[in-house]
């Protein structure tokens, strides 16, 4: 840390952190004056409080107007962007702590009905996504949706979605098409997406396969044909979640068989843990920055206690490492499993630090009774919870370098 960077953090402000190379900054200049104006601390409550979970409007800008929600997919389908940029778009995204359909819809959902959608079926469903017309949702069932993604073990060693048994979601054939039923717990945004990708067990226990099926949630619940979606209550209010239970619902499958599914879940987990530490290395850049503002507004800037200033240096160190670690897996992805999850962890470790630094510094945030400090503290528990922890993700990454053999896994 250089002598500027050490009068910033004296005079309680954060040095400012420098942006990757060639960013767009075009992108991160426009959403961050959209999230200023619809996604404040006020903003984000009544949208949480809504039966979406997040503002339409909001997300109409994001998506229609700005395009953010097509950054990942291919140009003939209405996208462009790349990585890099939606990485940026998360970011920013987590900077605001602003509700919307971004994860669950352009990060989880659009990647796995361009790998393994027909064409027919990318051209019904891509377009839509990309202008924002369209919301999805990742059903996995197991309780795991980490173990599902492939970050924090392998998903095709364990039967996180029934094993062809009793549990999970099974699907049967029936008259040319499919039926499900089962039960998926913990689906981001599940009770408000229009379409459904549901992971699922068809085949019985001897031909036991995992495959991905497409559910018209509207269109289900209007025919009553056995869907039932409920919003359940969470640590984290911008992260809405639902139970979803299928009772002999229709279902189109998704792509053709053969394909192999755990591999395109396990490589959209890996894409998916890098937007996901953009994500937190954009929360835990705001928590920090507030942190700072508010103790220099009480009169306790951070180069009164110098123990308290070494801590929030080595604090923007920390997550200015997780940042560069994030933009590098963004550019370089790469096939193995150690980029993604090795980016999250720091990016998580990062956020709970930077969480906690809120109510530790004297006159921070959270001791204070104005509870500023809570969205952070909500934010890295529940992302821990839902995508780690962190101890799994980095054994994931020393799994995949194959430099600590058995003592990795």
């Amino acid at each position: 840390m250089d002598a500027a960077d050490s009068a910033a953090l004296a005079a309680g402000t954060a040095p400012p952190a420098a942006p990757p190379a060639e960013e767009p900054q075009g992108i991160r200049h426009a959403l961050r004056a959209v999230l200023a104006e619809r996604a404040g601390p006020q903003e984000n409550r009544a949208a949480t409080a809504t039966p979406q979970g997040y503002d339409p409007v909001l997300w109409a800008r994001m998506s229609g107007t700005l395009g953010i929600a097509g950054l990942a997919l291919p140009e003939e389908y209405g996208g462009g962007g790349g990585p890099a940029a939606l990485a940026l778009v998360c970011e920013e995204a987590g900077r605001a702590l602003a509700p919307s359909p971004l994860l669950a819809t352009a990060v989880l959902a659009a990647p796995l009905v361009t790998a393994l959608g027909t064409p027919g079926q990318r051209a019904a469903i891509l377009p839509a996504l990309a202008d924002g017309g369209l919301t999805c949702a990742l059903a996995a069932p197991g309780g795991s949706l980490a173990l599902a993604l492939g970050l924090t073990g392998d998903n095709a060693a364990e039967d996180w979605s029934g094993g062809g048994r009793a549990g999970g979601v099974q699907a049967r054939a029936a008259g040319g098409g499919w039926r499900l039923y089962g039960e998926a717990a913990q689906v981001l945004d599940g009770h408000s997406a229009g379409l459904l990708l549901v992971a699922a067990h068809a085949g019985g226990f001897a031909r036991s396969r995992t495959l991905l099926f497409l559910v018209r949630a509207d269109e289900a619940e209007r025919r009553a044909d056995g869907l039932v979606r409920t919003r359940r209550p969470t640590l984290d209010p911008t992260r809405p979640q639902a139970s979803v239970q299928f009772r002999d619902t229709a279902a189109e499958l998704l792509g053709e068989e053969p394909a192999d599914v755990l591999a395109a879940l396990a490589a959209t987990g890996r894409a998916a843990a890098v937007m996901l530490a953009a994500e937190a290395v954009g929360t835990a850049r705001e928590a920090l920055d507030r942190t700072l503002a508010h103790a220099a507004a009480h009169e306790r800037p951070a180069g009164a206690l110098p123990a308290a200033g070494h801590r929030l240096a080595d604090l923007c160190v920390q997550v200015e490492a997780a940042r560069s670690l994030t933009y590098a897996a963004a550019r370089e992805p790469g096939p193995g499993p150690a980029g993604g999850p090795l980016a999250l962890a720091h990016a998580l470790e990062a956020l709970r630090a930077a969480a906690g630094e809120c109510v530790r510094l004297p006159g921070a945030l959270g001791v204070t009774g104005e509870h500023e400090a809570q969205p952070f503290f909500r934010r890295a528990a529940s992302d821990e919870l839902l995508f780690g922890p962190v101890r799994r993700l980095r054994a994931r990454a020393a799994e995949g370098t194959g430099l600590l053999g058995e003592v990795a896994a």
